[in-house]
This record gives C-alpha cells, structure tokens and sequence, in this order.
C-alpha cells in the first residue's frame, strides 16, 4: 500500500468516526438543558472532513489537456465554527461556485470543526499540515479559504502549504474586476481592491531595505547617506494617493446619477429597484417585465452595472426599474463601500422587488445576507416585496413556506413566465398614487399638459367643451401647480 492509501485510509476513517449530532439538542431536536458550551466530540476536533461532489475538473482529455494551461486547479477549505453541518457546507459549495466563475479548476473542498478560528494559521498547525497533504495529493496550486483572513493568517497558511492562499474577499474582488464593464463600475472594483491590498502589502529581501550610505550601502560614499523611503511606504503611499483619485472620479459620477434621480423626483416618476441575491434571476426579471435585453446567465455576479428602464402600469402611469448589483453572504465592506453610490437606487426607491432564488438550499439565509447589506446603504426603510423566482424548479413545500414566512411576497418564474402578471399589478398596487384631486378646463393648444395628465397623474374623465377639454384628475404637487391657471 502506497503512502497516498496510507493517508486517503486514515481520513476516511476519521470521516467515518465523525458525529454529526449538534451537541446543543437531543435526537428529537430539542435543547439540551445540561449544554454546556462548545464540547466538541473528540472525531470532530481530529477530522479535516472532505466535502464531495465539489470537483469540477473535466473529463474529457482533449478539454481538460487546453483547460490547464489557462485555469488554477484549487482547494477549498472552510472552518465550521457555528450553525449546522449543512450550513457550512453551502457555504463551501458557494464557495466552489464562486471559483468556477473566477476561472478557476475546483479538484476538492474541506472542512475543519472548531470552537472558533486558529488566531495563527486559522485552521490550527496540525490540519494545516493535513491540508498540505491535500494539496499535494491533488495536484493544486491555490487554496481558498472561506473567510476574510488577516495578512499574517494567510502568510502563517502559505508557509505551511506551500502553495498560493486568497481568502473569499480577495476571490469575489477578482470576480467584479473580471465583470466590471463601465467607467463607473470599473473604478468602483478598483477602490475596492486598493482598500483590500492596502494592509496586506509586504515585500521580500532588499526590495523592502531602506537607503543608507557609507559601508551599509556598499561604498556608495557621499551623497548617499539618510535613512530613505522604504519601498513599501512608497507602494503605501502610491496606492492612497490612486484611492483618493478614484474616491474623486467616483464623487464626479455620482453627481450624474444624482441629478437623473432628481429629475425622476421632480417629476413625481415612481422609481422601483430590483435587489437580491447574486444569481437569483433578477435580470431575468427585469427582461421579463420590461424586455431590456441585459446579460441573462446562470453565474454569480454575471452583471455588475446598474441598469434603469422606464415601464409603465395597465392603467398608464410611469415608473422606472433599476436592476442594481448582485449580493452574496459575507459581501466583502469594500465593496459596499465603492459601490455606495450604486446601491443608493435601492435606498431613493419606492418600492424594492427583493429577489430570492426559490431553488436554493438555503433561501432564507439568502434574504438575510440581502437585507443586511441593505440596512447599510438605507434600503431597509423601503416598501419590500418578496420575489420568489425560479418557480419551476423550486419545491412546492420551499415556496409555500417563503409565502407564509413573508408577508408581502409572490412566486414567479422568469424564465417560463409564470407570475409575471400578478406581479405587475401588484407593482400596480404598491407604487404611490396621485392623491389631489383637481377639475381643469384645458385650451385645446394645451395638449402638452393633457398629456402629462395622462402619463404624471390618474384622469379620472374627459369632457371636450368648445372652449376647451374639461378633466377630472388626481395629479401630485407639481404638476397641480402648474395646472393653477386653468382650475375651474
């Protein structure tokens, strides 16, 4: 028996022995009253246990001989600190998602149970050392960590398994720059990754000494001599001078965004937003409601830019739809922080169609990971509608649950349709109405304010009289000013 048999044994057997109880509850599911803090079984401490179906390399010879020229064959590791088993799971299996639309080979995924993270190399010296037999035996050359980790945790990782370590953060960062097509959105995930990279710099060797003359120069004699700039306060302070550039740029375009959305105010335009989680369908939606033709695919964050599309009720009134930016469980504060501007469409809403992936395992954890990043930004002071999406291939008893957890919520498919109406009139119902009644009696050279009742306000009837078109109507504040001179 080879070593590597030796070692794929004694892991199964450590995966055989593992209990899988949680310790807080009985069989029956109930609490235990004589709990008594994290007490991890003794199987649980000692197995680095490996979650399967997570590979994704391909079979085919031919594709996979091209693939590995171009992909980096991966690793993923997690710690299971709190929650189920289930639940760290799908986070690893998010994970793997996550490094599939990177571009990335997933050939295994492991988990480590713990009380709480190592403060050193976050999975503890002994499993990272399991690790790098992983690591070997799979033929990888980068681990993914399911978590942020601090810049000496991922170094302490490093030196360990020999191999390169990015933590989820810096993963999901070099997804958005992949995806990134504006102006705006590409400075964003700039911003972004500068405020990541900024504490974590480190150089090696005479790279990062300082300057000095004499002998410790090497003989460079006058002229040289003083202490210098080290070469990482120099990238320091390259890197803050480009984030205080991009925080500009960014300002200036914001301003942009501000006066469309002020323009929509002044005009009374309701505006609805459409949020949820990455992959949850809601470009899919927008193109349903509004035929927009933005990138419809099934990959996280295949969309970043915002896209705003004007549409209109049964009975005539105008509203726009904003699709904004995808979210996704422990989003990285960077990015909400650049991309603040944008995620301001959800928060100046009227209304948000928060879009939740019926088919997932976990949608109720995606609605918290949304409403989280919302209540950051403001959004969460907005009238919500639930969307369950993807109907079709979501269980029934998923849907029925969602539907009797949130109030206001409905099923839809976007794909094959279903739903679509009743959500449109229940967008219908929820945007704000016109609310002052007037009577007008309008020149008939005056059809541009007819027509603005029309589109602006809710006319009630018309009546052509020969000195003009008499209108009942409910129009908003300002539109009734301008309507002053021809009230009768």
């Amino acid at each position: 028996m080879t070593a590597r048999d030796d070692l794929l044994s004694s892991r199964a057997e450590a995966l055989s022995e593992a209990d899988d109880l949680d310790p807080r509850y009985d069989e029956s599911g109930f609490a235990l009253d004589d709990y008594d803090g994290e007490q991890l079984e003794r199987a649980d401490r000692a197995a680095l246990r490996r979650v399967e179906g997570l590979s994704t390399e391909l079979e085919d010879i031919t594709e996979v001989e091209y693939r590995q020229l171009r992909l980096e064959r991966v690793v993923l590791a997690g710690v299971w600190s709190e929650g189920t088993a289930e639940d760290a799971e799908n986070s690893l299996r998010e994970l793997s998602a996550l490094a599939e639309t990177a571009g990335s080979t997933v050939l295994a995924g492991v988990l480590q149970r713990r009380s709480r993270p190592d403060p050193g190399t976050w999975l503890g010296a002994g499993k990272a050392q399991e690790l790098r037999d992983v690591v070997l035996s799979e033929g990888a050359d980068t681990v993914i960590a399911d978590t942020e980790l601090a810049p000496s945790q991922r170094r302490a990782l490093e030196d360990v398994v020999k191999v390169k370590v990015i933590d989820r953060t810096a993963l999901i960062l070099d997804i958005f720059a992949q995806h990134a097509k504006s102006k705006e959105g590409k400075a964003q995930v700039e911003l972004a990754q500068l405020s990541y990279l900024l504490p974590r710099l480190r150089g090696w060797g005479e790279s990062m000494s300082r300057q000095a003359g004499g002998q410790a120069a090497g003989g460079q004699g006058m002229g040289s001599r003083g202490p210098g700039e080290t070469k990482i306060e120099l990238d320091r302070r390259r890197i803050n001078s480009r984030m205080a550039k991009l925080r500009k740029e960014i300002a200036q375009m914001k301003t942009s965004r501000d006066t469309k959305r002020h323009s929509r105010k002044v005009h009374h335009v309701p505006s609805v937003a459409i949020a949820g989680y990455t992959n949850a369908g809601k470009s899919s939606l927008l193109n349903r409601l509004t035929g927009a033709g933005v990138l419809v695919q099934n990959q996280l964050f295949a969309t970043l830019d915002p896209t705003v599309r004007r549409s209109q009720t049964d009975d005539g009134r105008i509203f726009t739809l904003a699709d904004t930016v995808g979210f996704v469980a422990n989003l990285p504060h960077q990015l909400v922080e650049a991309f603040r501007s944008t995620l301001e469409e959800v928060s100046d809403a009227d209304l948000v169609l928060h879009v939740v992936d019926g088919s997932h395992p976990d949608p109720e954890g995606q609605i918290s990971a949304v409403r989280e990043v919302l209540a950051e930004v403001g959004g969460d002071q907005v009238k919500e509608v639930i969307v369950v999406n993807k109907a079709d291939l979501a269980e029934q008893h998923v849907i029925d649950r969602l539907l009797r957890s949130e109030k206001h919520s409905i099923a839809v498919s976007a794909r094959t349709g279903a739903g679509i109406r009743e959500l449109r009139d229940l967008v219908a119902a929820e945007l704000p109405r016109p609310d002052i009644r007037v009577e007008v009696l309008l020149p008939y050279d005056r059809g541009d304010l007819l027509s603005r009742l029309h589109d602006e306000g809710e006319v009630l009837s018309t009546e052509h009289e020969g000195e003009g078109t008499r209108v009942h109507a409910k129009v908003m504040p300002t539109l009734q000013s301008e309507l002053a001179a021809y009230v009768v």
